[in-house]
């Protein structure tokens, strides 16, 4: 049940725009399908997003703001990595004042519209350590993963990429890749735990379970 909705009016749905998939189509098929994945998993089932994997990150902030401004009944989300440490209050503040970015909120949009994956997606891969351990097999390295810290937003983004590298690179699969790798594994994260361990997932997935 869905508290503050009267009976017979629809749910409004929340539609993601998602920084990740490349330019190919069988990469961005794998991005919403990992993506969507984990909101099952975190229990969205009566608000399973609709994810729009956009490539870039540039690319997910224009069609971010392009469908924004069309004052849709969706709830219409940002979704990209924060590329460093947050220390921002809000994202929007964070991607205005990042290097590189210097992205303006829109006038339609709030700070529940943006959100962050920090400092990367596959920092959420360090919250469950098993999963990274079923799927490489054989040889995985887990020592070579930095000790578990909470949050998990505080693992540096070069630390999370040589982690996984140096953990993966003597297993069964081999040296980890991220058009191989990275959505597989987003299917198969324990999303509890990824939400335990990072503040900014949870705000993500509180974010679409609260909307009206």
């Amino acid at each position: 049940m869905v508290v503050g909705r009267n009976r017979g009016e629809p749910l409004v749905r929340a539609t993601v725009y998602v920084e990740g998939g490349g330019n190919t189509r069988a990469l961005r098929q794998a991005c919403r399908e990992g993506f969507s994945s984990f909101f099952r998993k975190a229990g969205l089932n009566e608000r399973m997003p609709k994810v729009v994997a956009c490539g870039s990150r540039t690319q997910a902030y224009n069609k971010f703001r392009a469908a924004i401004s069309q004052r849709s009944p969706d709830f219409i989300v940002l979704l990209v990595d924060s590329e460093g440490p947050v220390k921002a209050d809000t994202p929007w503040v964070h991607l205005r004042e990042r290097e590189g970015d210097g992205w303006e909120r829109p006038a339609a949009a709030s700070d529940r519209n943006a959100h962050l994956m920090v400092q990367v997606m596959e920092s959420w891969f360090l919250a469950d350590r098993e999963c990274l351990m079923r799927y490489f097999g054989n040889g995985f390295n887990g020592s070579a993963l930095p000790a578990p810290q909470r949050p998990i937003e505080d693992v540096a983004k070069a630390d999370v990429e040589r982690a996984l590298r140096d953990s993966a690179k003597p297993s069964r699969k081999g040296r980890y890749t991220k058009g191989r790798d990275s959505f597989a594994l987003l299917r198969l994260l324990d999303a509890a735990k990824v939400i335990e361990a990072s503040p900014h997932a949870r705000r993500l997935i509180d974010a679409i379970a609260e909307i009206p």
